[in-house]
């Protein structure tokens, strides 16, 4: 069984639910939990994944032990039902946490997708890095991304014959959606000669202050420098959308659009020059693309990016 919420999740995922569709000896119930719904059903309109459940747990500014405990109460009878082998659960997210606490309620073995990522400050990011390192003291197999991710396992002593090394999913999901042929209106107003950034930031540490701040920077690059264009899909948040609009509409050189496909986002990523993001994923899809990235956190649980020094 594999348990996601986010369009993120799904992307990553969903490399994994089609090899196990294709496995003769496994089949996959997919359970998904419903935030920004519309993002998530792109993704899994694009890889032809059909849910077989739905929780729907989501409702207008709910608090985190609120998505907790909704979890754990929908995932109950689920589980009850379906008796799986194994629940996948996938990163950091609240309902990774709350699924693998209910997967251990009713001694289902959890294996952990992305397992061992640490910043080894449990406010930053807040609440991921909480969340991951609940998971993988719940989890029973690790697949871990990098060898620094297992590195990590190590030395909270988890067991080193739990450890599979896989590399990142992610970069599984880039094979199906970059398109090199790819158009979008917003490049029909860029000229050809300008350099683009795309801008991504969502993150819930980063709204209020910082996400001003960062704001107010990119307008003030794209005033002075009106050969670079700033595209920005803008995430559903009201706050974040309030926030972008105050401050970048209305500069000629900023676009803010509307959310983007996975197909979208990955091959408009292939196309700039310049990534500016808090997102997690994007860090780790950037490298891939040959593109360097500006993190707008102040930690990150993925340091390997940086090594790896991509040319502009």
């Amino acid at each position: 069984m594999t348990i996601f919420w986010t369009r993120p999740e799904a992307i990553k995922m969903a490399p994994v639910v089609k090899q196990l569709a294709a496995d003769d000896e496994t089949e996959p119930v997919v359970v998904v939990t419903g935030q920004h719904r519309e993002m998530l059903k792109q993704v899994l309109d694009f890889f032809k994944i059909q849910p077989d459940y739905d929780l729907a747990i989501m409702t207008k500014n709910q608090r985190l032990d609120q998505i907790t405990s909704r979890v754990l109460l929908g995932l109950d009878p689920i589980l009850e039902q379906e008796r799986p082998a194994m629940t996948l659960v996938h990163g950091d997210t609240t309902t990774t946490m709350a699924a693998s606490l209910a997967s251990f309620y009713h001694q289902i073995p959890v294996g952990h997708v992305e397992a061992g990522l640490r910043t080894w400050d449990l406010t930053s990011p807040f609440p991921e890095e909480a969340n991951r390192q609940v998971t993988d003291n719940l989890a029973r197999l690790y697949f871990a991304p990098t060898v620094l991710s297992k590195q990590n396992l190590l030395k909270e002593h988890h067991p080193a014959d739990r450890i599979i090394v896989t590399g990142n999913t992610a970069i599984d999901a880039l094979r199906y959606t970059v398109n090199q042929e790819y158009h979008h209106d917003v490049l029909d107003r860029i000229p050809a000669d300008h350099r683009i950034i795309l801008l991504t930031m969502h993150r819930r540490e980063n709204q209020g202050s910082p996400m001003t701040n960062v704001f107010q920077a990119v307008r003030d690059v794209a005033l002075a420098n009106p050969q670079v264009d700033v595209i920005y899909p803008v995430h559903l948040s009201p706050r974040v959308q309030e926030l972008a609009h105050q401050i970048l509409e209305g500069i000629a050189n900023v676009h803010l659009i509307a959310p983007l496909d996975v197909v979208d986002f990955h091959s408009l990523a292939a196309r700039s020059h310049f990534i500016m993001t808090d997102s997690g994923g994007v860090q780790e899809e950037a490298p891939s693309l040959n593109k360097p990235v500006l993190v707008l956190r102040d930690t990150t649980e993925r340091p390997e990016g940086s090594q790896l020094a991509p040319s502009s």
